[in-house]
């Protein structure tokens, strides 16, 4: 009977181990800023087309060519979207401020 008890926990521990591990192993996506003009054209056509009358008020760049966007949207809204260098969008979340 103890063994099974040990054997149960130690199957707990392992579980939390590996999820702790999990966490720590997760990539980080830093990003740096860069000037809005040094945004591929192609990135700048996608925010033309699909946010019509934003702006790109800041912009970054991380190691894998990926580009975070916090744009000026027309109507007076703050949003930021992520796009590759070939202005596919990656994620697209809309933010009131």
């Amino acid at each position: 009977m103890e063994s099974r008890i040990e054997a149960a926990q130690d199957a707990e521990t392992a579980d939390v181990v590996d999820a702790e591990t999990a966490v720590i192993a997760a990539p980080v996506q830093d990003f740096k800023e860069v000037k809005a003009s040094e945004v591929p054209q192609t990135v700048k056509d996608a925010v033309a087309k699909d946010f019509s009358g934003a702006t790109i008020s800041k912009a970054y760049v991380n190691a894998n060519g990926e580009y975070k966007l916090d744009l000026a949207t027309a109507d007076k809204k703050a949003a930021t979207v992520y796009a590759n260098a070939k202005g596919e969008w990656i994620k697209n979340d809309m933010k009131k401020q």
